[in-house]
């Protein structure tokens, strides 16, 4: 039986995104649960009191930290991936051989006319 000890671990690899927006989109449904639950309880409990404030506050800005909360992937929670490549060490490099210069020169030269440049001044 072989045994590999560079093989990736599955559990340090990221969750599939179909999974994530699933658990995003169950996320985003709770909040607002949690939203209209606010709405009713405000306009239910009776006498209106400081609770009343808290409950409308909850169903005014539930909204925005739901999408935010939904827009949020799982990467940015948990941003510890690792590459699954291990880390290659570098290749040594042979030396130069001394036999001669190894640098190629370019030299360009003006283009040639046929006409000889006019000369009246």
């Amino acid at each position: 039986m072989k045994s590999s000890s560079h093989a990736p671990s599955a559990t340090s690899l990221p969750r599939a995104p179909r999974d994530e927006a699933g658990a995003r989109s169950t996320r985003y449904l709770l909040m607002m649960a949690v939203r209209i639950a606010c709405l009713v309880l405000m306009v239910v409990i009776t006498p209106y009191g400081w609770y009343t404030w808290v409950l409308g506050a909850g169903a005014i800005f539930l909204p925005y930290v739901a999408v935010v909360a939904a827009n949020v992937g799982q990467e940015a929670r948990h941003d510890r991936r690792e590459d699954p490549e291990p880390e290659l060490p570098a290749a040594p490099t042979s030396p130069l051989p001394s036999g001669g210069d190894r640098v190629i020169r370019v030299q360009e030269s003006p283009p040639r006319t046929s006409e000889p440049p006019d000369r009246t001044a």
